[in-house]
Order: structure tokens, then sequence, then C-alpha cells
């Protein structure tokens, strides 16, 4: 059925992809109907709220995820990376001494107590 509630044409049926059916998993094995309501959903309360509750962002990382192991290990995956990526300011905060060398902060503090710095 079409927006006004006649029949829509054979072809433009087909042509939207209106016979193919996607299920999510996260929306609670709701079914879409056409590629274009799929891909639509991933912005909908339904979706968002499965998200929220798996404790999961809704973000652009995790359109076309539709498991709910999958979007886990994603998610596990994207907080590994970023724990990775953290600024570790024992290893990356930087002295200089007085002659313009640079050393990181365990350096420094080490040479500092033997009293070569």
């Amino acid at each position: 059925m079409g927006w006004d509630g006649k029949p829509i044409p054979y072809w433009l049926y087909k042509l939207h992809g209106l016979g193919q059916e996607f299920k999510c998993e996260i929306c609670g094995n709701y079914s879409y109907w056409g590629r274009r309501a799929f891909e639509r959903h991933f912005k909908e309360w339904r979706h968002q709220h499965g998200m929220r509750c798996l404790g999961i962002p809704n973000t652009k990382n995790f359109n076309e995820i539709t498991n709910i192991q999958e979007a886990q290990e994603l998610w596990e995956k994207i907080r590994e990376r970023q724990g990775v990526n953290k600024w570790r300011p024992d290893l990356e905060e930087e002295y200089e001494d007085k002659e313009g060398n640079i050393y990181n902060k365990k350096t420094y503090t080490d040479l500092q107590r033997q009293g070569l710095i």
C-alpha cells in the first residue's frame, strides 16, 4: 500500500525492495520491510532504547549491526582500542633539564634522585 492507502504497482514494490524482510534482534526481533525502512530504523526510538538497555551508545559504528552478540563484541573492541590510545602521564609526560634534554617522567625522576640532573 502506498502513502495514500491505494495499492502501489508491482514494479515499484520490487524497485523499493519492499519484499525483503530485515529483522533486528536489538529491537526485539522487529521486522522491517524494505532497505529504506531498515536503514532509517537505526535512528528510531525502538533501536535507541535497545542499545541503551545493552549499555552501548547508538553511534554510526553500530549501523547495520542487528545482532546483540555482534554489537557487544564491537563495543568491547572499541573500548579496548580507546584504552590503548589513552594518555598515560607516567610514560608520555615529558620533562626537560637545563641542557635541553627531554626525558619521560620516570627517567627524569630517576636521574634527579641520583643527582645527575
